[in-house]
């Protein structure tokens, strides 16, 4: 296992079929709302990258549930405050969006070393709250996948 993040991640927009979204609060960056996201390991594909990150984030089993690639592809400068877990020289990630509708806004388990709470919000108020562009980007294309 290398020591540095491979600068390929997925970002799950988890949601209800009538629109809302689960956010979660950074542990590391208080006031920092997002979607489950993460970096790929080696050997995995985007779908078990987004299955592992799901169970890891929130407990939730993503193969229970409608997990479909959107076909969005995010490339980023990385935050400088996290370019230290990538290799030196490494500034861009690109980042794949996948969608996972549940039944209903279910409880989940953060992560306590990753997130502090969470979250389920109307998509545009999700998307208001997200720190981060993509992500914003993404809620605000699920209409689209309702």
């Amino acid at each position: 296992m290398s020591a540095y993040k491979i600068p390929v991640s997925v970002l799950v927009v988890i949601h209800t079929a009538d629109g809302q979204v689960l956010l979660l609060e950074r542990a590391d960056a208080p006031g920092f709302w997002q979607s489950v996201t993460g970096s790929q390991d080696a050997g995995e594909t985007l779908e078990q990258t987004a299955i592992r990150e799901v169970a890891e984030e929130t407990g939730l089993d993503a193969t229970a549930f409608e997990l479909t690639p959107w076909g969005i592809e995010n490339r980023y400068e990385i935050y400088p405050r996290w370019r230290h877990r990538y290799a030196p020289g490494v500034t861009h990630n690109t980042e794949h969006v996948f969608g996972l509708k549940l039944p209903a806004p279910l409880p989940v388990t953060c992560a306590p070393r990753e997130h502090l709470r969470y979250a389920w919000l109307p998509w545009q108020e999700a998307a208001e709250r997200c720190f981060s562009p993509s992500n914003a980007d993404a809620i605000r294309q699920l209409p689209a996948h309702l």
